[in-house]
């Protein structure tokens, strides 16, 4: 799932309860890591991947690779760069083969880690 992230995207109507409503008394939880992405979500024009996934029995088959790709070719197209959190070091591997580059991680209070990376249009071949 892709996120346009060219111009600010307000947060939706009513926030905080509907978060509350969804994570009932894990919300406090919910708002940390909210927090913390907001903290390390880049700042200029670029397109977010919030989630990526393909099923357990199709993975490591190249789905995953070739989506990525067929949506790195449009963002190369019109010259936008990507951003994503990877949330394993093993995904982050992925990306990193895909092009994107770390930046600093950062981590949840109970010590899961996250890993922003940043992956810039590549130019194209075609005219």
């Amino acid at each position: 799932m892709w996120f346009d992230r060219s111009s600010p995207i307000p947060p939706p109507g009513d926030y905080e309860r509907r978060l509350t409503a969804a994570c009932g008394p894990c919300t406090e939880r919910f708002a940390t890591l909210d927090k913390l992405f907001d903290t390390h979500h880049p700042t200029e024009a670029h397109h977010h991947l919030a989630f990526l996934a393909v099923t357990p029995d199709k993975q490591c088959t190249g789905r995953g690779t070739a989506l990525l790709q067929h949506y790195h070719a449009r963002l190369d197209r019109i010259g936008m760069p990507a951003y994503l959190e990877a949330s394993s070091s093993g995904s982050r591997d992925l990306y990193a083969r895909l092009g994107y580059v770390g930046r600093e991680a950062f981590q949840l209070p109970n010590g899961s880690k996250f890993y922003p990376m940043w992956r810039p249009p590549t130019a194209s071949n075609c005219p």
